[in-house]
């Protein structure tokens, strides 16, 4: 009995347990873009079911970590890769792969890598669009990416008929710490395509813009109330000037404007061309006039909507 127990006594410890903890190495990256990448690393279980994951995090504290994985329980190691979405651009990141067993944890040693630069883009609306002639509209956007602040971008016009090509109209301004900006423009004369772009490298313009500017019409009625069947004389002018442009006296039916009598402007002055047309009005409610402009110049129009009440 003393010899069997000095005979397992002797014996070496993978002799009573031939596993171990796992051995894990940290590897490499792959498919670096400016908010995810692909993390790769190596993990022997040592024969004991093992799992994995990955550490990472600006720091060499991490503070995020990917799902855990089975590694199996073989005695090699193993290829193991783990995805990280959602990455800021242009940072640096930590990583370290980790692998535990019943038998304990070993981390891998940290690892670093630098996400790529965003690509630098722009975008632009105007608010108001469509824009009444003579009235103010404001030009804005966001540069994003790398490097977005502090950046000078100069605002270009190309009105109709869009022959002459962009031409910058108004000084450069700097983005602000969000890569903001914002052109505030007094009017517009006439339909024009706007851009942005930054004049500096790497040169980047914004997509094209179209800002439509709505022909003015002022509406004026001989009266505002009638006898049914009564006759109504709507007149005003057109601003700017657009003589033969057709017109059209509409009554609002339900949520739809119906046209009940239809003229055409005829020239006042070079700012402006007049209009006028006597109506009867068999029904009261709610009138506006309407001008169509065709050429591409100006963006069709109405002007202010009347109300015409009928007397008993």
């Amino acid at each position: 009995m003393l010899a069997v127990l000095a005979l397992a006594l002797a014996l070496p410890a993978p002799a009573l347990s031939q596993s171990a903890r796992p051995t894990v190495t940290t590897g490499g990256t792959a498919g670096l873009t400016p908010s995810s990448v692909t993390v790769l690393g190596r993990v022997d279980p040592n024969g004991a079911q093992t799992t994995y994951f990955f550490q990472y995090g600006p720091t060499p504290l991490y503070g995020a970590a990917t799902p855990e994985l089975v590694a199996g329980s073989g005695t090699a190691a193993i290829n193991v890769v783990a995805g990280l979405a959602g990455l800021a651009p242009a940072t640096r990141y930590h990583y370290r792969l980790v692998a535990r067993n019943r038998h304990g944890l070993v981390m891998g040693a940290d690892r670093t890598f630098r996400t790529r630069n965003q690509p630098l883009g722009l975008t632009l609306a105007a608010t108001p669009n469509p824009v009444a002639l003579d009235r103010p509209t404001i030009l804005a956007g966001t540069l994003s990416g790398t490097g977005n602040a502090g950046r000078p971008i100069v605002l270009q016009a190309n009105p109709f008929p869009y022959t002459q090509g962009f031409v910058t109209i108004a000084n450069p301004q700097l983005t602000n710490a969000q890569g903001a900006f914002a052109f505030p423009l007094l009017s517009v004369p006439r339909n024009s395509q706007f851009r942005v772009l930054i004049p500096d490298r790497p040169q980047v313009a914004s997509p094209i813009v179209l800002v439509s500017v709505a022909v003015r019409v002022s509406t004026n009625v001989s009266s505002r109330r009638v006898r049914p069947g009564g006759r109504v004389r709507f007149f005003g002018r057109v601003t700017p000037a657009r003589p033969g442009a057709r017109m059209a006296i509409q009554r609002l039916r339900g949520r739809r404007w119906v046209t009940v009598a239809g003229m055409l402007t005829r020239r006042a002055s070079s700012r402006h061309s007049r209009y006028g047309k006597t109506i009867r009005i068999r029904r009261g409610g709610r009138y506006r006039v309407f001008v169509e402009v065709v050429d591409g110049s100006f963006v069709s129009s109405a002007g202010r909507t009347v109300t015409i009440s009928r007397r008993r």
